[in-house]
Formats: C-alpha cells, sequence, structure tokens
C-alpha cells in the first residue's frame, strides 16, 4: 500500500502545512538500484583523538558530501569526547540529503573504565544524532580495530543499500580465515555471491521473495524453501531467478535432514526468514496459538540450524543470517508469543555465533525489520499503520528490500568479521532505542 502522507509532504502544499502543524516530514529515501548503486559528493573522513587505524582511504567529498566518516578509536577520555563534538557540529548540515554519518569506535577495554565509558558514550551519541540529523540521513556507530576486516560493513552503510539503517551499534571482529576454496580474494566484486548456494525459507513471498531476489542479483544460486501450499509461488520465483524451489514444512522434525539430502553439494548461505503470527493477549491467547508461533519462528530455527552443521551441510566460509524482530526486542502488546519466539532467536545468535565460527567457519547474525511494508502491515487498522510508520527517526515504513540488503551484507564473503550481530532494519524505531 502506498504511503500518502509521504507523498503529500513531498509536494510545496504539504511541507507548509506538516511544518506549520509540526507534523513529521520524511524524505523520500535513496535506494540502490542498477543505474544508481552507488552515491556522488564523496566522504568527509574526519578524526578525534589518535586514529588507531590504518588503511582508510575514501573518495574526496564535494561541497554537500554523500557521507560523513568519523574516526574516533583514539578516544579515551572525556577531553577526547570534545573532538567529535568539534568535528562533527559544523559539518551535519552539509551532509547531502539521503546521506551518511559513520562513527568508528574501538571496542570496550574492561581493564580501562575511562575508555569504556567515553567509547560507550558513542552509542549514545551516536543514536541522539540519528534522531535529529533528518531528511532521509543515517548514523551509524561501527566498532573496530581493522580497517580491512570492517570493508564489507564500510561499503554497505556507506551506500544506498543501508537506507533503512540507522541508530545500529555494530561490531567487527578480526577478518575470518577461510582455508576452502572460497576465499574472499577470488570474490567477483559485481556478484561476491557467485558458486555459493543460498537457502531462503519461507521465500515464496513477502520480505523472503525480496532476500531470494537480492542474494540472485549477488550471484548466488538461491533455493527457495516454502510450505508446500505455497509451491506455486515457490516455483515461480525460482523459475525467475535461475534456482530452485523445495517444497517442505519447516517444522518438520526431519526438516533439517531432508534439506541437506536435497542439496549434496552442500550450502553457503541459510536465511531463516520463516515466520507467521497469531496475535492475541496473553489472557485470550489459546495454547495452540502459542505454540504455533513458537514452533515455526523459533524451534524450527534451532533444529534446523543443529541439523545443517551437524551434518556439515553448511561449508566452511558459510552464513547463518536469522530473522528477529523489533518486538522480540521492545516487546509489543499483543504479542507476547511473537515477542519470545523473535527474542529467542537473538539468543540463539549470541550463544552459537562465536561457537559456530570456531567449530564450523561458519557466521550467524540477525536482522530484526521493524515496520516493513508488506501485505501483512497494509491490512493492520488505519491508525495503528500510520503509527508503525513515523514511529522511527526516518518517519516512513521500511521496505522488503531494505531487510533484503541488510541480508546480503551479512551473507557476503568478506562480513566473516561480522558475528554475534542483530541488526535492526527499523529506520532507528523510536521503541526499545
Amino acid at each position: 500500500m502506498a504511503d500518502r502522507y509521504l507523498t503529500f509532504t513531498a509536494t510545496a502544499p504539504g511541507r507548509f502545512l506538516t511544518r506549520r502543524l509540526g507534523l513529521p516530514q520524511p524524505a523520500s529515501l535513496r535506494r540502490w538500484s542498477a543505474e544508481a548503486p552507488g552515491f556522488g559528493g564523496g566522504v568527509l573522513h574526519l578524526t578525534a583523538g589518535k586514529s588507531r587505524l590504518s588503511g582508510l582511504e575514501f573518495p574526496a567529498p564535494s561541497d554537500a558530501p554523500a557521507a560523513v566518516v568519523l574516526d574516533a578509536t583514539g578516544v579515551q577520555d572525556v577531553e577526547g569526547l570534545a573532538e567529535v563534538h568539534s568535528a562533527l557540529h559544523p559539518v551535519v548540515r552539509s551532509v547531502a540529503e539521503s546521506g551518511r554519518v559513520v562513527v568508528l569506535g574501538a571496542p570496550l577495554d574492561p581493564l580501562d573504565h575511562h575508555q569504556a565509558a567515553v567509547q560507550q558514550a558513542l552509542e549514545g551519541f551516536t543514536r541522539s544524532l540519528g534522531k535529529e540529523i533528518g531528511r532521509g540521513r543515517t548514523v551509524n556507530l561501527v566498532r573496530l580495530t581493522s580497517a580491512v576486516a570492517a570493508e564489507s560493513t564500510l561499503r554497505f552503510l556507506l551506500s544506498p543499500k543501508s537506507a533503512y539503517v540507522s541508530g545500529q551499534v555494530i561490531e567487527v571482529g578480526e577478518a575470518q580465515e577461510v582455508t576452502d576454496a572460497q576465499e574472499v580474494t577470488h570474490v567477483d566484486g559485481e556478484l561476491p555471491l557467485t558458486g555459493r548456494t543460498a537457502l531462503v525459507t519461507g521465500g515464496a513471498r513477502g520480505i523472503g521473495a525480496a532476500v531470494a531476489e537480492t542474494l540472485a542479483r549477488e550471484g548466488a544460486r538461491v533455493v527457495v524453501l516454502d510450505v508446500p501450499g505455497a509451491s506455486a509461488d515457490a516455483e515461480r520465483l525460482a523459475g525467475r531467478l535461475g534456482g530452485r524451489a523445495l517444497a517442505l514444512d519447516i517444522t518438520a522434525a526431519d526438516a533439517g535432514v531432508r534439506i541437506a539430502r536435497a542439496l549434496p553439494d552442500g550450502l553457503d548461505v541459510l536465511v531463516h526468514n520463516a515466520g507467521i503470527t497469531r496475535d492475541r493477549r496473553l489472557v485470550n491467547m489459546p495454547a495452540e496459538r502459542w505454540s504455533s508461533v513458537l514452533d515455526v519462528n523459533l524451534a524450527s530455527v534451532l533444529r534446523t540450524t543443529d541439523a545443517l552443521l551437524g551434518t556439515g551441510a553448511l561449508r566452511p566460509g558459510g552464513r547463518i543470517v536469522a530473522t528477529a524482530s523489533i518486538a522480540g526486542l521492545a516487546g509489543n502488546a499483543g504479542q507476547t508469543n511473537y515477542g519470545a519466539s523473535k527474542a529467542g532467536v537473538v539468543g540463539l545468535v549470541r550463544s552459537l555465533a562465536p561457537r559456530a565460527l570456531a567449530e564450523h567457519g561458519v557466521t550467524v547474525n540477525a536482522v530484526a525489520p521493524g515496520f516493513i511494508e508488506t501485505r501483512m502491515t497494509a491490512a493492520v487498522p488505519l491508525f495503528i499503520r500510520e503509527a508503525g510508520r513515523r514511529m522511527n527517526s526516518l518517519a516512513q515504513g521500511g521496505l522488503p528490500a531494505d531487510v533484503a540488503e541488510t541480508t546480503a551484507w551479512l551473507a557476503h564473503p568478506a562480513s566473516g568479521a561480522v558475528n554475534g550481530q542483530v541488526v535492526r532494519v527499523c529506520g532507528q524505531s523510536l521503541l526499545g532505542a
């Protein structure tokens, strides 16, 4: 369903009226397209404190830079935070519409509480700036120790692909060692997933279909998994993408084994997208509504992940991307079952990520969508739908493509240093942030 308010505010009368009434003024976001894959305007690179990084290179900025990158990795005391202010204060207004601000921070030092305090302060600063910067611009914080390991993350955050990702704190570890034939050095820059097989559960429609399309665009051979009742849609999508469909109930006890048998050559990207809602307040929720949501959204993710890791179907250098939700992070009335299931996905990611990387060479991350424009949200009552759209820093709903682009970044062969992260794709929702 079209966002008529967004269209109205783009007109001269709409801008005048909404300003006079103090209403949100969302900017039309610039998203990736084949015709305009990047930003013009260059990147303004600033430093606060003594940088701990090397090898950072960005295209020279114009008068209205598309992005600002502030290297604050060397900030170690409160005085250093003054340099953060003095660096960004004069330039924030000059960032182009739908532009980017990325603050680079360092991991918190458990042995230096002064350093930990000021580096944590960058999180509050970044989130606050994201809520006030406006004009479709985003602000994110990346904690890192190596510019090389963060290359794919910075490329994503400084591109139109991250249009609906703002107010996020992303931790990047050391570069992942990949010892099999699919080494990062052999990655095709235009088609980074070439030679890789990606499975998307619940992939026939909605966000799952967008994820499948984006991964195929990046070069992956995509397997679209959905329930037998959606097999016609799955077959059509898979045929269009040059992939294959797999009709399977993901809640079946042997689903993981059946997937492994269907993919004897192995799997490189596993996207847990299948999910359902059965909303009702707890006092009115029968056991069936509770158990069905937990079974699809959480139990099947746990069983399938265990089976595919245990059988070795997920190859070294592989990626697991699960779908959480801001409902699992902030809660939502009428969704105790859904919120529990999506919070469970977060727990899975945080616990499994270090072990999966150490034992299998596989990273585990999650995307947590906010209000995304789908057929499901189009059926929400008008006033609730409008509140969902406006209650974020970008004052609008996201698109399935926003979740898909974030998933593709996490699935990228060069994203091996991103592990155990839960990245919200919510326009910086004002709930739980």
